[in-house]
């Protein structure tokens, strides 16, 4: 099979009208798209980019000058991550708490971590309830979510009761509770389909953190 002349006339002529069609479908749609809401948006699955896709959405509203939180449930401040250097240059349109302790087969204290969990929690509300910041990011929190940690009724009520009407909130990490799931706008799941760690390679700076 041999490429397309670039200059054929004809196959010019046919992609053009395809394309015209193409746009006319999509405002057709886009027409009847008009609303706007603050959005719950769950990111999970075992593939890699949970975190990174909901870091993304961050930095686009710091880009619009839109004041954003992020609580980290599971790193600890003992990490030295990329995303947390990044952040620390906006001061002002930045709320960053990192309250883990670190996975749990690190602390080995069940207690510990139920109790990190719970101060991250209670941050949290703080931070979806109050008028200023218009995107939370709850990072990690499927993972306290998926060892009980916190029960996940007293999330879903909060979230569907006390969430301002415009604020986006933003949860991750993997095995994503069916409750969060029902009641979410977006949801992704993130497959793997292969990873390097299962190659002998370690996490690495500007990949991983």
């Amino acid at each position: 099979m041999t490429a397309t002349d670039p200059n054929d006339a004809a196959e010019n002529a046919r992609h053009a009208e395809k394309a015209r069609k193409h746009k006319a479908a999509r405002d057709k749609i886009m027409a009847t798209k008009s609303g706007e809401k603050g959005l719950l948006i769950v990111n999970t699955g075992t593939g890699k980019g949970k975190t990174s896709a909901a870091l993304g959405m961050v930095f686009r509203h710091i880009g619009h000058d839109m004041p954003v939180a992020v609580v980290q449930f599971t790193k600890s401040e003992k990490w030295d991550t990329g995303e947390a250097r990044l952040l620390a240059k906006f001061p002002e349109l930045v709320t960053l708490h990192i309250m883990g302790e670190g996975f749990t087969w690190e602390t080995q204290d069940r207690e510990r971590d139920i109790a990190a969990a719970r101060n991250g929690w209670e941050r949290a509300k703080e931070l979806i309830r109050d008028d200023h910041h218009r995107l939370v990011l709850l990072d990690e929190l499927n993972i306290v979510l998926r060892y009980d940690y916190l029960p996940i009724e007293e999330i879903v009520t909060f979230l569907r009761e006390e969430k301002p009407a415009d604020k986006h909130v933003v949860i991750t990490g993997r095995n994503a509770k069916p409750e969060l799931i029902e009641m979410a706008d977006l949801v992704t799941e993130m497959t793997l389909v292969k990873h390097p760690f299962r190659q002998g390679i370690k996490g690495q700076k500007g990949i991983e953190f």
